[in-house]
């Protein structure tokens, strides 16, 4: 009898020690959703608190040449999200410092775009919008700090950046961009026309051909071609490429890429109103050619692509060997 009554009391530890452990991982599981759906509901809230500049933002870039490209940022973004939503963490801790230093810089932005119109010194639509897009984006990053937690964060730390691309260029900025791929452009154009073989007096940007004169203006630039060809390179390089150092060649190869190709087409430009008459200037391949020579410029970027993962699905093998 003894014996039997240890042999009944021992097991009794056991059981209140798994009870407890049940307990434990059902909380965690019962917070986990909480923080993820608390999240959702601040971004809901965020969207609304922001839905004017944001509905503000699409009619401005629907309609504009430079930015039509920011439409398609949030559906690339949630495309990534939702390839890397296994890798993403499902336990969700609360990053407070990085959260409040993220949307102290969000109402910062907002706080200084507000300062701007009060004082008079409003500045352009864009550059506006620009400010405010930055501050919905700061304000957002924070609550996803708060509510995922860092490890969350940087294990979607491309898409998240990726958004960057939703603000508006500033004015600034793509005049400087412009100003310099036009000049870029210009000179890779004079080289391009002397290895055809074209007679030609150069002055500056202007090219003196037989039968026309041509100007490299500023809407000679292509510079949104260019800026969709960078962020088309950043992309790429993310999904395909492992090593820094290739995603980094990838990357640099676009702005040569970019001169040369406008290069080439104010070079086919100035041979199509040379050999076919100057009328050609007002022809679809200088009025609506962009698209055309944008598509060709992939090819090379692709041919980079595919070469540069080749070498890496070479060097591949060899690491299993040196690590054993």
């Amino acid at each position: 009898m003894p014996s039997s009554s240890k042999g009944t009391a021992a097991p009794a530890p056991v059981v209140r020690a798994d009870a407890r452990n049940v307990f434990k991982s059902s909380a965690s599981s019962h917070r986990k959703p909480w923080r993820f759906w608390g999240g959702a509901c601040f971004a809901v809230v965020l969207l609304a608190a922001f839905s004017l500049p944001l509905l503000e933002l699409v009619n401005h870039v629907a309609g504009s040449e430079l930015h039509s490209y920011i439409l398609l940022v949030p559906f690339v973004v949630a495309y990534l999200l939702h390839t890397r939503r296994d890798q993403l963490p499902k336990k969700y801790v609360a990053e407070l410092p990085l959260a409040i230093v993220s949307f102290a810089v969000g109402l910062g932005v907002f706080g200084f775009s507000a300062w701007l119109d009060f004082v008079g010194r409003t500045p352009t639509n864009n550059d506006h919008l620009a400010l405010l897009t930055l501050s919905f984006l700061c304000c957002l990053v924070a609550g996803c700090f708060f509510f995922l937690g860092r490890d969350w964060m940087r294990a979607a730390a491309f898409p998240l950046a990726y958004l960057i691309f939703m603000v508006p260029m500033p004015d600034a900025m793509a005049d400087a961009l412009e100003t310099a791929s036009k000049y870029a452009s210009a000179e890779v154009a004079n080289v391009l026309f002397h290895l055809s073989g074209t007679p030609l007096l150069r002055a500056g940007n202007v090219f003196q051909l037989p039968n026309i004169t041509i100007e490299v203006a500023q809407e000679c630039s292509g510079i949104r071609s260019s800026w969709v060809l960078l962020m088309t390179s950043i992309l790429a390089a993310n999904l395909f490429l492992k090593t820094p150092w290739r995603r980094f060649a990838l990357v640099a190869f676009v702005i040569p890429l970019a001169i040369l190709r406008n290069g080439f087409r104010i070079l086919v430009i100035g041979l199509l109103c040379v050999n076919l008459g100057p009328q050609m200037i007002h022809s679809v391949i200088h009025r609506r050619g962009g698209p055309v020579f944008f598509a060709l410029s992939l090819i090379p970027l692709f041919v980079l692509l595919w070469w540069l993962r080749k070498g890496e699905t070479r060097a591949r093998p060899e690491e299993p060997h040196r690590a054993s």
